[in-house]
């Protein structure tokens, strides 16, 4: 997928041994980056290994199945891990992120208030359900809601992030198209970990949004 420092593949450890050990205060981690796409090849590679099935009901889903947002310090969560992260300028008020720049990747919006940012999961909970995630329990299901190793967990505008919903790339795409290689890649690249399957329809959509997608490469 894309290309990425040594830096980056270090900042990914500091933040997983921070949220398995619970280390205390904010992660301390300088120029924090967006997490790697996939581990499995280029994205069109990914996408022909995953499983193409309907998708399977709704039926006992809730979002209190995938428990987030989990602790990643004392008064310091995975939103604000992402928030940090995604930022410019960042200010705390302990390890809570009161302020700071962001620019939503999905539409250019930018922003200075937190409160004004979602923190989107690139694969959403209940396409998640669909896809397979209703036969994992709510341990796995956590991990997969608060999984800052993949490219899952993005800042972004709320109003991209309400408008996208639940929708898979085949009923939504984010409305900036110059991101669209991106995001079809680090969508591919969180259900190819999660082994997830994607519909028919789905598998369409991120097909054409890759078609000529020149920045694909192994990481």
């Amino acid at each position: 997928m894309r290309t990425r420092s040594g830096s980056r593949a270090l900042g990914a450890l500091a933040l997983a041994a921070a949220l398995t050990f619970g280390a205390a205060g904010c992660v301390p981690l300088d120029e924090q980056e967006a997490p790697p796409s996939g581990d499995g090849g280029t994205a069109t590679q990914m996408l022909d290994q995953l499983t193409v099935a309907e998708a399977s009901s709704m039926r006992g889903y809730s979002r209190s199945h995938f428990p987030h947002w989990r602790k990643t310090g004392q008064n310091c969560d995975v939103r604000d891990t992402v928030l940090e992260r995604d930022g410019k300028d960042i200010r705390h008020s302990g390890c809570n992120v009161v302020g700071g720049r962001w620019e939503s990747v999905y539409d250019g919006r930018s922003f200075t208030d937190p409160s004004s940012v979602d923190i989107d999961h690139m694969v959403p909970l209940a396409n998640a359900w669909r896809s397979g995630a209703d036969d994992w329990d709510d341990t796995k299901r956590g991990n997969f809601a608060n999984d800052l190793d993949r490219p899952q967990l993005f800042a972004v505008s709320a109003s991209s992030n309400r408008a996208k919903g639940d929708q898979d790339p085949s009923q939504w795409k984010p409305p900036s198209q110059s991101y669209w290689c991106q995001y079809a890649g680090d969508w591919v690249a969180v259900k190819h970990h999660w082994r997830l399957t994607v519909t028919s329809a789905e598998k369409a959509a991120l097909t054409d949004m890759l078609e000529g997608c020149t920045w694909e490469s192994k990481p």
